[in-house]
């Protein structure tokens, strides 16, 4: 079912992982889908390849959402080339690599990880809503690390849980426009940041204290993000889901 048809979806980072399934997720759902990247181009064209052979639509645009002059200059762009947004989904993020504990992190794994995953979510929604029909919808991914206690995810614990401050607040003063606002905050998924920052052994161990006994799938977090895009959850706003198989 063509839930979103007619509607234009910009997701941030979604050229691999995560981000690659809810941009085929959203279109799947007739949902015109901006597929912004900063380093995989060749993954972002290819996405849209591969969405225009399913019979969607797709465009790719490059940006680094940690830089706001990228950021600023792909909002331009959209605007010069009359885009109207109804969706944004705030996929792009990272860790600073490993798992550095309150000892060992730098400045610079420090602002990698907050001008990343905090900053660019502020300031791409920012640039996103401008340019959004009233009745949009905002969603962004935190992440279950928010709420646990687990020794080297300080930092980007830290930087996630802000994320849902920021979904809490704007949506109440995105409310008179009917922009719902909500995040998502996935458990372990099996993707190449999870592949990059956690050893192998410690993700195994991860996965098989899932109640529902694996780690996550893309799928599992794209299905969720296009529910919160479409008119299903118009009446639900400021939240954030965790998606964790049981965790």
């Amino acid at each position: 079912m063509a839930k979103l048809k007619g509607k234009v979806a910009l997701v941030t980072g979604a050229g691999r992982g995560i981000g690659r399934a809810i941009a085929r997720r959203l279109a799947a759902d007739g949902a015109d889908v901006i597929v912004n990247y900063a380093k995989s181009a060749d993954h972002a064209r290819s996405l849209a390849a591969e969405i225009a052979e399913l019979g969607g639509k797709a465009t790719t645009i490059a940006a680094d959402v940690s830089d706001l002059g990228q950021v600023a200059a792909m909002f331009d762009q959209l605007e010069s080339q009359g885009v109207k947004l109804d969706i944004l989904v705030n996929n792009a993020g990272g860790g600073s690599g490993g798992m550095p504990k309150l000892t060992d992190l730098t400045p610079e794994q420090f602002e990698y990880e907050f001008n990343l995953n905090t900053r660019s979510v502020y300031f791409v929604t920012q640039g996103a809503v401008a340019l959004m029909n009233d009745g949009g919808r905002v969603v962004s991914l935190s992440s279950a690390s928010t709420s646990t206690r687990q020794p080297g995810l300080s930092c980007y614990a830290g930087s996630k849980a802000a994320i849902e401050a920021f979904a809490r607040i704007w949506a109440t003063e995105l409310a008179p426009r009917g922009i719902t606002v909500n995040c998502v905050a996935p458990g372990i998924v099996d993707t190449d940041l999870i592949r990059e920052n956690i050893p192998a052994d410690l993700a195994k161990k991860y996965g098989a204290a899932v109640p529902l006994g694996r780690l996550g799938e893309p799928d599992d977090i794209a299905d969720v993000i296009a529910f919160l895009s479409s008119d299903d959850a118009r009446w639900i706003t400021g939240q954030c889901l965790t998606v964790s198989g049981g965790t």
